[in-house]
């Protein structure tokens, strides 16, 4: 890591632009968790993956290249380069005082990345996510993001987010908001405006008149939706909401129920896709797919990466290379195949037939060669 070799794999993803990471996220029966109810997780991630800071723009530090960048941000945006800490030579070389304990003269070391947040890469992500969520019956689409401290990236992609929805899937969406407002109005008819504002905004009294009237047109423009909205009629529809990414990482845990599409950013994904596969198991089942759904380029690889030490010896879990492949005949539009993989890894599992990985944390299982387990799916199919 860090020797300046790029992936293929994420080669392959920008050179396609395959800007959805798809991470369907679900329990088998009987596989050993380390949470309560791992049957509470059923959750379908999608991660941007063609922007944020796996765009791969990046300058080591103590390059001419970093130090170039350096120099336009402290001319360009001289308030800006104050907040890099040990962007300059005395700050620098005041701390390596305090370490080396003599005068020191070192030459400022500060790796430089961009991170690029898109309208249209945020926007055509949180497209397909909803478009997935609608064809799928899903509940809720949840946009993650840390928008409370980077606004103007991960904040834009919220806002694209909420955008995308209304713009697009203004009859069949409703933000989780706009439910509180027509929720109000639900109980009762004669609740003004400002009253409702109230209900939504708890520090509404402390707020500044402008505040105030932000949050009472917020009110009124949703119940410009009464027709389409009122009466309840928002209830069944797919609710749009967010959520920061660190709460999130928490609330996956102790509120599992509350998720079930996300579409977020790229490190979120990527931090978040591989913390629910360890609730559900571990990434040893976990399936994904890298997917352009304009073009209809698409990926489908397992999530764990390479392990060489175990080539030839016919002893890991296939299930994220076999679930892969059930999604991959899923896309292709062979939903019975992709059916007949689904009940023969359910039946395998539920048999206790599995793996090592899976038969060192189950009572009474029975271990599994690779291609033997291969075998019990298929015979878990008919």
């Amino acid at each position: 890591m860090g020797g300046g070799i790029r992936s293929l794999n994420v080669a392959l993803r920008q050179i396609l632009d395959l800007y959805v990471c798809l991470r369907p996220v679900r329990w088998f029966q009987g596989v050993p968790s380390p949470v309560k109810k791992p049957q509470d997780v059923d959750m379908v991630i999608f991660r941007e993956n063609t922007e944020d800071i796996y765009a791969g723009i990046e300058f080591a530090a103590g390059t001419p290249e970093a130090a170039k960048v350096l120099a336009f941000i402290e001319k360009e945006f001289p308030k800006d380069y104050k907040k890099i800490r040990f962007a300059g030579k005395e700050a620098t070389n005041e701390w390596a005082r305090y370490f080396e304990k003599k005068d020191c003269d070192h030459p400022p070391m500060v790796g430089i990345g961009i991170k690029p947040v898109s309208g249209i890469g945020s926007g055509r992500l949180v497209h397909a996510a909803i478009k997935f969520a609608l064809e799928s019956k899903r509940k809720s689409v949840t946009l993650v993001h840390k928008g409370n401290i980077m606004k103007f990236t991960e904040g834009f992609f919220k806002d694209i987010g909420y955008a995308c929805a209304s713009h697009y899937f203004r009859n069949e969406t409703v933000t989780e908001r706009e439910s509180w407002i027509l929720g109000n109005k639900d109980s009762n008819k004669d609740l003004s405006p400002e009253a409702n504002a109230k209900m939504i905004d708890p520090g509404y009294d402390m707020m500044t008149p402008d505040q105030r009237k932000k949050v009472v047109a917020e009110v009124e423009t949703a119940l410009k939706l009464w027709p389409t909205h009122g009466d309840g009629k928002w209830k069944k529809l797919l609710l749009i909401k967010d959520t920061i990414a660190d709460i999130t990482l928490q609330q996956v845990l102790t509120r599992a129920k509350d998720f079930d599409v996300i579409a977020t950013m790229n490190l979120n994904g990527d931090y978040l896709s591989d913390a629910l596969a360890a609730q559900v198991g571990g990434i040893g089942i976990a399936p994904g797919a890298n997917i352009n759904y304009i073009t209809g380029h698409a990926i489908f690889e397992a999530t764990h990466g390479t392990a060489p030490k175990y080539a030839n010896l016919d002893q890991v879990n296939p299930g994220s290379v076999i679930l892969s492949g059930e999604m991959m005949l899923r896309y292709m539009g062979w939903k019975e195949a992709a059916d007949l993989i689904i009940k023969g890894m359910d039946g395998a599992i539920a048999a206790k037939t599995v793996t090592y990985d899976f038969h060192r944390m189950m009572e009474g299982a029975t271990k599994l060669k690779c291609g033997e387990f291969g075998d019990a799916i298929i015979k878990h199919m008919g």
